[in-house]
């Protein structure tokens, strides 16, 4: 079963919202992810605590989907690329990164992006703080936005939305979503190996829920 997506024009643009935890910006020709966190599971498992080997390759399996889909010229990463120090999971994407050497990556820095500059250039991957493209600037955490910006709309990452919902049987479950506000919106974390923040949609937002490999607004 293929990873669904759902087309959404919003603010004059065409975004293609995919199951995959993903974005494609068809005017931009670049598919937008946030919170892959490679490196994560390595660090927990260097601590002594168990955590499955292969989280990484899994979410590495997805954005490669991903990309043979959309065909992206560039692939912006909103925040928290890697997850703090340097280890076995960084070197595996470094092998992976080989089969995309036409496609740009675009890196805002988030709270975890602390590896040394030298690293990121032998990934080929871009580093920005604020990225600005059109109306839109691109930044981790929303807390840190630019006020010198204002007026453009603004898309982060860094909080992994997810909606709590309740079926007949009140039972629950929280699922991973996006987030259309006002004033942002914010993408859920690309990662397998995260937690969830609850959000509460504020009125005339949009919100797009990931069911396995479905998607669905509610």
């Amino acid at each position: 079963m293929s990873l669904e997506d759902t087309t959404f024009q919003f603010k004059g643009q065409h975004w293609r919202l995919s199951a995959g935890r993903a974005i494609y910006w068809e005017e931009e020709n670049a598919l937008i992810v946030a919170d892959l966190h490679v490196g994560k599971s390595a660090h927990f498992r260097k601590a002594g605590i168990a955590v499955p080997a292969n989280i990484v390759q899994e979410d590495l399996y997805r954005l490669q989907q991903l990309i043979t889909k959309y065909h992206p010229k560039q692939i912006l990463i909103v925040g928290d690329m890697f997850h703090s120090s340097a280890n076995n999971e960084v070197q595996y994407f470094k092998i992976w990164r080989q089969q995309f050497p036409h496609i740009t990556f675009e890196l805002i820095e988030g709270n975890h992006d602390i590896l040394e500059s030298s690293v990121y250039d032998d990934l080929q991957i871009n580093l920005h703080q604020v990225l600005s493209l059109r109306n839109f600037y691109f930044v981790h955490d929303a807390e840190d936005k630019p006020s010198v910006l204002e007026g453009h709309y603004l898309i982060s990452g860094h909080i992994h939305p997810g909606i709590r919902m309740i079926g007949a049987g009140r039972q629950s479950l929280r699922l991973p979503c996006f987030y259309f506000g006002m004033e942002g919106a914010v993408l859920p974390a690309f990662s397998g190996f995260t937690g969830l923040y609850s959000l509460h949609p504020e009125p005339d937002s949009a919100v797009f829920v990931i069911a396995e490999k479905k998607i669905f607004r509610i």
